[in-house]
């Protein structure tokens, strides 16, 4: 049974705490929060700092404010996922499916996204610093905002990509640079 101290402490399990938790291929699918508790009893603030979570199943989870930052993420499914305001600094997304995913304002600074679906995310805001881009898909998503400073883009798909100051981005093909392509 998962329990919390208070809503900003972090979750734990029968007293232990879950950062750094195993939760590969778990299924979160459709996690909400409510009143400052998930529909699974986790409050608001969850910190699951460098827990793994490759291979799970987080479709259209409510993950607002969640701290993510280390988190081994590979493979996950996090399509449609919610991840406003959430600290997903220097976690690992290689290949994880964020198709249509809600990642306004993250701080996703240094974050491996190495081969990841981002088809028609909403990355507005998104701090992506240092940021492993390559290979990643991110046809038709927003980045209004987004601040790539230094992120490598290396064979990103951009196609339709709402993109505005890329200065400082690496591995950007020159007709992309300062705006939609």
């Amino acid at each position: 049974m998962l329990g919390n101290r208070s809503a900003d402490r972090e979750v734990t399990q029968d007293g232990k705490p879950l950062c750094r938790a195993d939760l590969s291929s778990v299924d979160l699918r459709g996690l909400e929060r409510e009143v400052g508790l998930t529909e699974g009893g986790m409050p608001r603030h969850s910190n699951f700092r460098f827990a793994f979570f490759t291979g799970a199943d987080l479709r259209d989870a409510g993950l607002e404010n969640f701290d993510l930052s280390g988190a081994s993420l590979d493979n996950a499914n996090m399509s449609g996922v919610k991840l406003p305001n959430a600290d997903l600094r220097h976690a690992f997304l290689g290949g994880a499916n964020l198709t249509n995913a809600r990642l306004g304002a993250a701080d996703m600074t240094g974050a491996d996204l190495g081969g990841a679906n981002l088809r028609t995310a909403d990355l507005r805001g998104v701090i992506l610093i240092d940021a492993d881009l390559t290979d990643a898909d991110l046809t038709g998503a927003d980045l209004t905002h987004a601040d790539l400073s230094n992120a490598d883009l290396t064979g990103a798909k951009l196609s339709g990509a709402k993109l505005e100051v890329l200065e400082g981005a690496r591995g950007v093909p020159p007709h992309t640079r300062g705006g939609s392509p």
